[in-house]
């Protein structure tokens, strides 16, 4: 009798820290589209479905760039409220940011426009007194408080609830879409916790940012919609397409750069990327681009805070790049307790923080200002330049000028800053809360780029005449552009950082809205990559899949060592011999004893033990879930019952004996194999682009051994004087 005509639930799910098959998942989903459209052809009813199906990739694109550019907008204006909270309060309603407190504002002159009377800081709330040195005390006092009571939630709401939410999350996205399993990494409560946690870490000052998290929030969103529709919620190829179009959404919400996180999805994160994939990315970046452009939460119609467009063409022969390597670190001291780390980290940035105007913002606000180009509003530090009155000029056009006390000022104190932000960086990037590293890499290179620049915005103004300013300097027109050069650095460093190239550069151009400035930018990135390179192959992202040991096989690796599938196989000789079923004299005890014994994902199955010539593999979840529902279902069924895998029914011998039992339906009888002597450079090529779990090593036809993706990622890391069991396992 063969029960499984009939089918039954959990027989093709995976269990927890497992890899998927990607080539039985598309030959699941190939089959389930072949049923639909024979179906589509009986009813009207069943044509019907078979649309809605086809339509289903679409709606769930739609949910999650509704879902995610909503998400970020609330985070966008709870982040804005929460860190001005830190300073101060707004009279005339307190959920308003300062900037929203201001626009309400009527008292506000033109001398004072960065100030508004309806905002008063603590000090000034409390005592009255806005000046003198209590007041400066309690303001920094209150600072320091709000900042730890935001991180030390931040943290307590992770470890207890979800402490999947901390991190970045990006290197756990490239190995769950790698085809690794990683339960609850994506579920509801995760994405609940993270959303919070990331106002409360972005809020409390801490060198990190909300980019990076806001990925692993999208494939959250893709994840909870992908459990509404059958067409993906049970197939887990076709779940990791949609989580690849989630990750686009997440970089088009970040950055407001629906390009370039498309590209982004493609060159970084995404390990199977077809083109239908590429289509419904593109489609989920730009409706989740135009539900973040509909609620505005920055006012001004843009949807990053750092926005910007320059008027005036660059110039520059050169360019220089500025390269912050990503420095990696597995643990420190304060690591086996996350809670006091976090406070200790979060005090130290804040009573650091507070002195500097440049620190004690938020990041993102420093990025804004470093980025912006000075006009005749601009009441920075950064544009106190000393204007001559006797210069005639055009009236859009500022031309270069003498730097004021203002700008020298402003040089030191992003010196500082400069410095505060690599090393505080160092410390923050690792800890037990949602943590992003773009913005602080991005933050670090344009202070290098803002200096760079103001330096030769003055070398030349004050010395136009040098050879290398003649040609494209003339008195009384803006040839340099310190702006430009900071986004050159931010570019050039988060590229070192990453490795990013042609996403970075898309999503860098998006943020200044111009063309012209590509060239520069694609300089950035490919220089940045080059030097990066130089001190290791891998980005940050990488580094860490290595340090927390999740099997990974990267694409861009090249294997080019000289041995072949007989050295990696199991068994070894010292081994004991490979754990096969055979087609027709395996009983359900032995089965259930070999289940039992041996923790391994599946199994061969082979005509006899004596010829060992193979027939083909059956999975391990598959064979307990199909006799346990045999026991259930099947009359006769017993520890005795003899398991058959061949195509003609068993003959009982005798009323007496057990009724056998056929699982022929859940046998693979193509599973993917390779001879003893195929080169292990193809085997890993194999891998890597098949997306296998295992393969099975024959000799004319006789079953040898197998290799494993576990086998493979041990071979390469013993192949590269490596720890081989420093990647993590089932």
């Amino acid at each position: 009798m063969d029960f499984l005509d009939e089918p039954f639930p959990d027989v093709s799910t995976y269990e927890d820290f497992h890899t998927i098959d990607w080539l039985r998942e598309k030959s699941r989903d190939t089959d389930r589209h072949r049923k639909i459209t024979i179906k589509s052809k009986e009813s009207y009813w069943e044509l019907i479905k078979s649309l809605l199906d086809a339509w289903s990739g679409w709606v769930v694109m739609l949910l999650i760039g509704m879902l995610t550019g909503t998400l970020a907008g609330v985070i966008d204006l709870a982040v804005d409220w929460m860190t001005d909270l830190k300073e101060g309060v707004c009279l005339s309603a307190f959920y308003y940011s300062r900037e929203q407190c201001c626009w309400t504002s009527n008292e506000t002159t033109f001398d004072d426009r960065d100030k508004c009377p309806q905002w008063q800081k603590w000090a000034e709330l409390m005592t009255g007194h806005s000046e003198g040195a209590g007041a400066y005390v309690l303001n920094y006092f209150l600072y320091v408080l709000w900042a730890l009571l935001f991180s030390f939630l931040a943290v307590s709401l992770v470890r207890v609830f979800a402490p999947y939410a901390c991190g970045s999350g990006i290197p756990e996205i490239k190995t769950i879409l790698s085809g690794f399993i990683i339960r609850g990494y994506l579920g509801k409560w995760t994405l609940l916790i993270k959303t919070v946690t990331l106002v409360l870490a972005v809020s409390s000052g801490l060198s990190l940012g909300k980019e990076g998290p806001l990925v692993h929030v999208a494939c959250c969103c893709g994840n909870l919609f992908c459990s509404l529709f059958s067409k993906y919620s049970k197939n887990e190829g076709k779940r990791r397409e949609v989580l690849s179009a989630a990750a686009a959404a997440g970089v088009s919400v970040a950055f407001g750069a629906p390009i370039g996180g498309v590209l982004f999805s493609l060159e970084e994160v995404s390990y199977y990327f077809p083109l239908k994939t590429l289509w419904r990315s593109f489609f989920a970046a730009l409706v989740a681009a135009f539900t973040l452009r509909a609620i505005n939460p920055f006012g001004n119609s843009r949807l990053v805070l750092f926005y910007v467009e320059y008027h005036t063409p660059w110039y520059m022969a050169e360019l220089v790049p500025f390269i912050l390597l990503g420095v990696r670190r597995k643990t420190t001291l304060l690591g086996k307790y996350p809670v006091l780390e976090v406070i200790v980290i979060t005090g130290i940035t804040a009573v650091l923080a507070f002195p500097n105007p440049y620190t004690r913002r938020s990041t993102s606000e420093l990025i804004s200002e470093l980025f912006n180009d000075c006009g005749a509003l601009e009441s920075s530090q950064l544009c106190d330049y000393v204007n001559n009155p006797n210069m005639s000029r055009p009236v859009d056009d500022i031309p270069d000028r003498p730097a004021g006390p203002g700008v020298y000022s402003a040089l030191w104190q992003l010196a500082l800053a400069l410095i505060f932000k690599i090393v505080i960086t160092i410390f923050t990037f690792g800890m037990k809360i949602p943590s992003g590293l773009f913005i602080p890499s991005m933050a670090v290179g344009a202070i290098a780029g803002r200096i760079v620049g103001i330096a030769v915005e003055q070398m030349a103004y004050h010395h136009h005449d040098w050879i290398i300013f003649k040609n494209w300097c003339r008195p009384g027109a803006d040839c340099v552009t310190p702006g430009l050069y900071a986004m050159v650095g931010a570019a050039a460093c988060l590229g070192g950082v990453t490795r990013m190239t042609v996403s970075l550069v898309v999503i860098m151009f998006e943020l200044t809205g111009g063309l012209e400035y590509i060239v520069p930018l694609m300089a950035a990135a490919v220089t940045s990559k080059w030097v990066a390179d130089a001190f290791g192959k891998e980005g940050i992202y990488e580094s860490h899949i290595q340090l927390n040991g999740y099997p990974y096989l990267d694409v861009r690796d090249e294997f080019t060592h000289r041995t072949l599938a007989t050295d990696v196989m199991r068994p070894r000789r010292s081994e004991p011999p490979l754990a096969v079923l055979t087609q027709d004299s395996t009983t359900v005890e032995d089965v259930e004893t070999l289940i039992k014994d041996t923790d391994y994902n599946g199994f061969p199955v082979v005509v006899s033990r004596e010829s060992e010539r193979l027939i083909g593999f059956v999975q391990r979840r598959e064979l307990t879930v199909a006799i346990k529902t045999a026991r259930q279902k099947q009359d006769g069924v017993v520890s005795s019952s003899v398991v058959y895998f061949t195509e003609d029914n068993p003959q009982v011998a005798e009323a007496c004996d057990p009724q056998p039992l056929k699982l022929r339906r859940i046998l693979n009888l193509s599973p993917f194999t390779v001879t003893d002597h195929t080169p292990m450079e193809t085997v890993v090529d194999i891998f890597r682009k098949l997306g296998l779990r295992q393969c099975l090593v024959t000799r004319s036809g006789r079953l040898l051994g197998i290799i494993t993706k576990k086998d493979v990622l041990r071979h390469m890391a013993q192949m590269m004087n490596q720890d081989p069991e420093s990647i993590m396992f089932n």
